[in-house]
């Protein structure tokens, strides 16, 4: 199949975009190098890919770019490009999650109709249900987003039913829970948490210990993506992609501790608006149309994106 993935510079874009070139798969990637974090680490994630013949990447943005010739002969969208973080999507900056949220998805949406498009992959997030009652969440639990960053990811979805229903776009959403594994953005807790474990800096902890999440390794958010892509009875739906690895903050610290073989240096900070206090996914959903389950768990995944974080931290 041909496929465009678009963020394939980022975190889990790149992954996706390495798997299905394993695959067989022709990939188209787009990125817009936006300056959430530098770009230098960006174009480090796609060295492996950039070797394959099958693999042609486009710099553009989805907000305003050209979309037909793009998406020409494409089989499956995987949409993974969009305005990262919580905390930063407050104020002045929600224009930003705005116009990379929510209008690059309606365009991206809007090109897609009356082309013979296999399979429209979004990639949602957790965020949307914030602090939702009655865990673990459903797809049928009522979100209730405590964010800007959630609001935008939550309008995306939106528009995916929408001209699914309208237009038959076979619009399939996933909600990503708490992914992490190599490559992991800077501003992402494993990933500043190991590089201070790692070098004996402080790590900051915002609010309570208590706070639980659910994390999910890159590797089984990148097969769920797949699955979704290439699943007979996934368009219109919407899935719940976890890791069944539930652990609370505290516990998580004293996990990377023994892992990182030294005493964590950690200072407490104030509760953040934006942050929920847990996270659980009922993937059986997922289970039963897509085949997935989670299959790494937090201790493995952790040891390797601890050895990533070393290997990073040697040639920098």
């Amino acid at each position: 199949m041909r496929c465009l993935v678009t963020g394939c510079a980022g975190f889990i874009g790149s992954h996706l975009t390495e798997k299905l070139l394993a695959q067989g798969h022709e990939v188209l990637g787009l990125d817009a190098f936006t300056t959430t974090y530098e770009r230098t680490a960006k174009e480090r994630n796609l060295e492996r890919a950039r070797t394959d013949r099958r693999f042609r990447m486009v710099e553009a943005n989805l907000a305003d770019a050209p979309l037909g010739d793009l998406l020409a002969d494409v089989d499956v969208v995987f949409h993974l490009a969009g305005e990262p973080g919580v905390r930063q999507s407050w104020g002045e900056r929600f224009a930003t999650y705005v116009r990379n949220n929510v209008i690059a998805t309606e365009r991206l949406l809007n090109a897609c109709v009356d082309r013979p498009i296999q399979r429209f992959v979004y990639a949602g997030s957790s965020s949307v249900y914030g602090d939702a009652p009655d865990l673990p969440w459903r797809e049928t639990t009522c979100p209730q987003p405590r964010s800007p960053y959630a609001i935008s990811k939550l309008a995306a979805e939106h528009l995916c039913t929408t001209y699914h229903l309208s237009y038959g776009v076979p619009a399939t959403i996933l909600r990503y829970f708490t992914v992490y594994g190599p490559r992991q953005r800077p501003d992402m807790a494993f990933h500043r948490w190991l590089r201070a474990g790692v070098t004996g800096e402080p790590i900051i902890v915002f609010g309570s210990g208590e706070k639980s999440r659910d994390f999910t390794y890159v590797a089984d958010i990148v097969t769920a993506t797949i699955a979704a892509g290439m699943t007979d009875g996934a368009a219109g739906g919407t899935f719940n992609v976890g890791g069944s690895n539930r652990a609370t903050i505290d516990q998580l610290l004293a996990l990377i501790e023994s892992l990182v073989g030294r005493p964590l240096v950690i200072e407490r900070r104030a509760h953040q608006e934006g942050d929920v206090q847990h996270t659980w996914a009922d993937t059986s959903q997922a289970a039963a149309i897509l085949g997935y389950r989670a299959t790494v768990g937090l201790t493995e995944g952790l040891e390797r994106e601890l050895a990533w974080m070393r290997a990073l931290l040697a040639t920098s």
